[in-house]
């Protein structure tokens, strides 16, 4: 059975654009992660990854879970130092 949806048409809000752009540094930090672990997907198919690989990996990690604290910080007021 399919299902029709309506198409959007409504704008974003000033307020959705401002939730986006605050949570930006953390939706980027996890594209990277996506990016790193597709490129281990690809190594494993030609001669495995490298150690460079999984640093790659390890770096993005530590940069969403950065970017997680910063975020809740700024976005939840009983966590601001």
């Amino acid at each position: 059975m399919r299902t029709h949806l309506a198409p959007v048409t409504a704008e974003p809000t000033a307020a959705d654009l401002a939730a986006i752009d605050a949570e930006w540094p953390l939706i980027a930090a996890e594209l990277d992660v996506l990016d790193a672990e597709i490129t281990l997907i690809y190594a494993e198919d030609h001669s495995g990854p490298t150690e460079l690989d999984w640093r790659r990996v390890r770096r993005a990690e530590a940069r969403v879970t950065r970017a997680a604290t910063e975020t809740t910080a700024r976005t939840d007021p009983r966590r601001a130092a």
